[in-house]
């Protein structure tokens, strides 16, 4: 503890790391003190100490010291397994950057050490915050549209993977461990209650032979819902953030600035239409509803009262280390998040369907 407050610290003071390292003293200050940063970056730690931020000589040191109660791991997804138990063993209370690591064995060796040493250990699912998917979960609690069969969640970009250790299989790099662990984590959380029963996935290789730069993976349950996710690095038009499909109704959510709308069936007994024109042909069954059997509504927007849910998650962590709270990111769900992952992997690799 540093003046009443949890003594925090962040290991890799890169771009999540000094993220990190700006939430725990700015807006959490009230509850956190930033006592340093390591980086085996020179560079990098020279940046932190102009920030104002103590850069310590080794990990060692860092892990050594007694005021630092909550460390941070933000270096590359495969240093995570090392440095979190290392932390653990140091007595710290512990957050690894998403993707916790690379399999569930690992996952399995760090679970293990937190449970060995009675320290929190938890990871940074940060983005079940977004406030495009806390509207879809309101629409899907609050069963707005009806039962929902087919939900579509993408994130699409047109540069590339970045050009460092992203780039690196031996390095967790690639689509599916970076921003899939994002969506798969919101897809998992929002069909809580659900019973997996497949997976299949085919991964891109459009701009980097080692590791996949995108990726296309459908979930299917038990109860027949399917949930397609979508991850592209080469996309130079937008598609849909979101398009989810229940029996009364249609949601669509077209980018981070939550324009969309959602269309309703007011009248199911309007089944007659008119005929229209499709290519060279007409078509009756393809021809959109009358204006008086629909109705358009506004999204139910969801306003996030956290800077990116991270006073949300970060309380949380607060509270957890003074035993004020259970944690909301659970070893549970991160088990299950990596078995998915490696189904995952594994339906690429084989070109089958996985099942649970």
């Amino acid at each position: 503890m540093v003046n009443g407050k949890i003594g925090g610290a962040v290991i890799g003071c890169g771009g999540m790391g000094s993220w990190h390292a700006e939430k725990m003293s700015t807006y959490m200050s009230e509850r956190m003190e930033l006592v340093g940063i390591w980086d085996i970056d020179p560079e990098r730690r020279k940046v932190a100490e102009s920030k104002g931020y103590h850069a310590f000589s080794s990990q060692e040191e860092l892990l050594a010291d007694e005021r630092i109660d909550f460390v941070v791991v933000a270096t590359p997804n495969d240093f995570h397994h090392d440095i979190v138990i290392a932390a653990l063993e140091a007595g710290k209370n512990v957050m690894s950057e998403k993707p916790v690591t690379m399999t569930s064995a690992l996952l399995d060796d760090m679970i293990k050490a937190s449970e060995r040493t009675g320290k929190f250990f938890t990871v940074h699912q940060n983005r079940r915050y977004d406030p495009d998917y806390l509207t879809v979960k309101r629409i899907y609690d609050e069963n707005i549209l009806g039962p929902i069969f087919d939900i579509e969640s993408r994130v699409c970009g047109s540069r590339g993977i970045p050009g460092d250790w992203r780039q690196k299989k031996a390095q967790g790099g690639g689509m599916i461990l970076d921003w899939g662990i994002h969506i798969l984590d919101q897809a998992l959380m929002l069909l809580d209650e659900k019973e997996l029963d497949s997976v299949y996935t085919q991964v891109d290789h459009i701009t980097n032979d080692e590791v996949d730069d995108g990726f296309k993976c459908e979930i299917r349950y038990k109860d027949g819902t399917q949930y397609h996710i979508y991850v592209g690095t080469s996309n130079f038009t937008d598609l849909p953030r979101w398009y989810v499909q229940g029996i009364n109704g249609t949601a669509i959510i077209r980018d981070w600035d939550m324009n969309g709308e959602i269309v309703m069936v007011t009248d199911w007994e309007n089944k007659d239409a008119v005929p229209v024109q499709a290519g060279v042909g007409l078509t009756k069954t393809m021809a959109p509803r009358t204006d008086d059997s629909i109705e358009r509504h506004p999204l139910p927007y969801v306003e996030n009262k956290g800077f990116s849910g991270e006073h949300t998650l970060y309380n949380n962590i607060c509270d957890v280390i003074l035993g004020k709270a259970e944690p909301i990111v659970t070893h549970a769900q991160q088990r299950r998040l990596i078995r998915v992952v490696e189904a995952m992997f594994e339906s690429a690799e084989k070109n089958i369907v996985v099942k649970f």
